[in-house]
């Protein structure tokens, strides 16, 4: 049986959710980002034990069809900018559509409607607070970042940071702020 749940961001996600699943007896086929699959079928007074056992986690169990689709676009994005070791030179629109069979005008309209912000503002957030850990590792000039981030230049992304945090990437790496958000206020 296939579940989806709400705000897992990450590998550390993942696991917490397995072990909620394990915890409950539940044998976990897979999982991934936002997804569930259990070898048992679950009725639901064992859907809703497990939702409040994941909400203490910070995690919940979607159950409609647009709460599904926008957990996936932002699950999506997340990998991409997150755990792609490529460089990110990628049409984002293209990519959604590719990943989730739907148009992209759908997705976008979608998730302007529930999220109040665009695709494009959520993929530009998650890309900035990306810049800000690689400039915390201090490990990547800034212009091996804007290569790995798919910035056309190092004054294009320089702009977009600054746009975003009001700080200067240089300006941000020198006082080395930590003032990364939560991907799940994002």
């Amino acid at each position: 049986m296939k579940l989806y749940v709400k705000n897992m961001v990450c590998r550390r996600c993942i696991m917490a959710v397995q072990k909620v699943f394990t915890d409950a007896g539940y044998e976990v086929q897979d999982i991934a980002l936002g997804e569930v699959v259990t070898t048992q079928s679950l009725n639901d007074n064992n859907i809703e034990q497990l939702d409040k056992d994941l909400k203490k986690l910070g995690f919940e169990i979607i159950d409609n069809r647009k709460s599904r689709i926008i957990e996936k676009i932002k699950n999506l994005i997340i990998n991409l900018v997150h755990y792609t070791e490529e460089p990110l030179n990628i049409n984002i629109s293209e990519y959604l559509t590719r990943e989730m069979n739907y148009e992209y005008n759908y997705l976008s309209n979608l998730f302007s409607e529930v999220e109040g912000n665009t695709i494009e503002k959520y993929f530009i957030n998650l890309k900035i607070e990306k810049i800000k850990e690689l400039l915390i590792y201090d490990e990547l000039t800034l212009s091996e970042i804007a290569f790995k981030l798919g910035y056309s230049s190092v004054a294009y992304l320089s702009t977009q940071f600054k746009k975003i945090t009001g700080l200067t990437p240089g300006y941000f790496k020198a006082i080395k702020l930590n003032k990364r958000s939560n991907i799940e206020d994002l």
